[in-house]
C-alpha cells in the first residue's frame, strides 16, 4: 500500500497558493510542492492529491490518502463526487481538477482518511509546511483554470 498525505494553503481565498503531499511507501518517502499566483484553498487541497496520486508511475496500487479537507475527503467518501458525475458537474466548482482526479485514480483502488489539521500530525504538519512554502515561495504558477475562471466573472 501507498499512503499520500497531503495538505494546500491559500494567503487569501483566493489568493497566492500552494499544496504539499508526501508519498511513503515502506518507508520510502518522496515530497511533492508547488506554488501557485492565484488559486484557492480547496483547488490546492484537491491538487495536492491529485499530484500525488499521479507521481504513481504503475497502476492497481491500494492508496490510502490522508488529507485534512472535509471537502476533499467527503466529496470521494461520501459519494458526492459521483453524483456531481451525473449531474456533469452542474453548477460545482474545480471542474478541471475533479476530472484530473477521476482520471489520476481510476488505476488505483483509493481511499481517504481525514485527520484533524493543525493537531500534531507529524506528516500533516510536514506536508502544511510544504504547502504554505510554496505558496510564499519565488517560483509560483499559473493556475490557468481557476484564472480564466474569475476573469470570465
Amino acid at each position: 500500500m501507498i499512503r499520500i498525505y497531503t495538505d494546500g494553503a491559500a494567503k487569501g481565498n483566493p489568493g497566492n497558493g500552494g499544496y504539499g503531499a508526501i508519498l511513503d511507501y515502506q518507508g520510502q518517502r518522496k515530497e511533492l510542492a508547488q506554488g501557485f499566483r492565484m488559486t484557492t484553498n480547496n483547488r490546492m487541497e484537491l491538487l495536492a492529491v491529485i499530484v500525488g496520486l499521479e507521481a504513481i508511475k504503475k497502476p492497481g496500487w491500494e492508496v490510502e490518502v490522508i488529507s485534512d479537507s472535509k471537502y476533499v475527503v467527503d466529496a470521494v467518501e461520501k459519494g458526492w463526487l459521483k453524483n456531481w458525475v451525473k449531474k456533469a458537474f452542474k453548477g460545482k466548482k474545480n471542474i478541471d481538477l475533479w476530472k484530473r482526479y477521476l482520471d489520476a485514480a481510476k488505476t488505483h483502488k483509493v481511499r481517504f482518511k481525514w485527520i484533524k489539521g493543525h493537531a500534531g500530525h507529524l506528516e500533516n504538519e510536514r506536508c502544511d509546511y510544504l504547502a504554505v512554502s510554496a505558496a510564499e515561495g519565488d517560483h509560483l504558477l499559473i493556475d490557468h483554470a481557476f484564472e480564466e475562471t474569475i476573469n470570465a466573472q
